[in-house]
Formats: C-alpha cells, sequence, structure tokens
C-alpha cells in the first residue's frame, strides 16, 4: 500500500511540475503589469480554486481506483493477500486523500502558482499582446470563454483519463501477463 500511495503522490507531484527556468531572465516591468492585469481580467485566482477543488474531489475516486487495479491485478498476490491489501488500502487511503486534500485547498497555493505564473507570461509575451488579450477576455465571447473553461477543463480531463484508461487497461493486463510467466 506504502508503495502505491508514494507512486500516485509522486505522480500527482510530477503532473503539476514544471520545468526549472534556471537563470531565467527577467522580465519586462511593463509586461508584468500586463500579465496581473490579465489575470484580473480572467479571474485567474477564482478559476485556480474552482479547479483544485474539482482536482481535490475527484481525487478520493482516482486514488481508489489506482490502488485498487493494481492491488487486484498483482499476479503476485494470492487471493487472500489481495483482500488484506484492500482492506489496509480502505483503512489507510482516507488519511491519505484528506492530506492532500488540505495541501489543494490551501489558499496560499493559488498565491504561489500565481506569482511564478506572471513572470512566465510576462517572459514569453509583450506588455502589448498580454494587453490585447486582456481585452478579448473583457468581451462577451472572451467572458464566455472564461465562464465556461473550468466546466470545459473538467470534462476534457475526464475524457482524457478515459481514453488514457482505454489504452493503459490492456497494456497493464499484459504487462501482468508477461510478468507472470
Amino acid at each position: 500500500m506504502k508503495k502505491i500511495v508514494a507512486s500516485l503522490v509522486t505522480s500527482l507531484a510530477l503532473i503539476g511540475a514544471a520545468p526549472s527556468h534556471a537563470q531565467a531572465p527577467a522580465a519586462d516591468p511593463a509586461a508584468t503589469a500586463a500579465a496581473r492585469e490579465l489575470f484580473d481580467s480572467m479571474n485567474y485566482r477564482q478559476m485556480m480554486i474552482g479547479a483544485m477543488q474539482q482536482m481535490s474531489q475527484g481525487l478520493g475516486v482516482s486514488m481508489r481506483a489506482g490502488a485498487e487495479a493494481g492491488i487486484k491485478n498483482n499476479p503476485n498476490l494470492s487471493a487472500d493477500d489481495k483482500q488484506k491489501a484492500l482492506a489496509r488500502m480502505e483503512a489507510e487511503l482516507p488519511r491519505v486523500i484528506k492530506t492532500l486534500q488540505d495541501v489543494m485547498g490551501d489558499p496560499t497555493l493559488v498565491d504561489e502558482i500565481l506569482a511564478e505564473t506572471v513572470p512566465l507570461y510576462a517572459r514569453t509575451f509583450t506588455a502589448d499582446e498580454l494587453k490585447q488579450v486582456t481585452a478579448f477576455y473583457r468581451t462577451p465571447v472572451g467572458a464566455k470563454m472564461l465562464t465556461s473553461m473550468p466546466k470545459l477543463m473538467g470534462e476534457g480531463m475526464q475524457l482524457g483519463q478515459q481514453i488514457v484508461q482505454r489504452r493503459i487497461g490492456p497494456l497493464m493486463q499484459k504487462l501482468q501477463q508477461e510478468q507472470a510467466k
């Protein structure tokens, strides 16, 4: 179980990990100000809080499904060992899920993401480009896009998970069959 939890936590960390920008050039102050204005126009803070809440809500189901599949499909465990492992998982999983949900629900997490994302945008776009994007988000179509984005992202993530599961499921079975030989 500890290996399963460790691999799930590592996977979550890697999903959110960004490549390191060692010695990244300083952003233009005008572009930095424009990036902050863009994020304000996007209601970025609320959007990120909503995204974190969505991820947090689905975390338990995802972790349970992954751990359960790992246990049930382990050819090295007897039926009795699988039942014991499932019971341990059920006992330990709520604590692990709660801990991860607490991290994802920490309001300073969004502050930290925002603090590091603004300079990224400011290095990538000019102040004028950022102002153009901001102007778009202040139009009715831009506003609709922003209000629709969390739902679209959530549904898109679900679709992506379903597609990946369809591909990985048979692959995992094949690998386990080969390992059992």
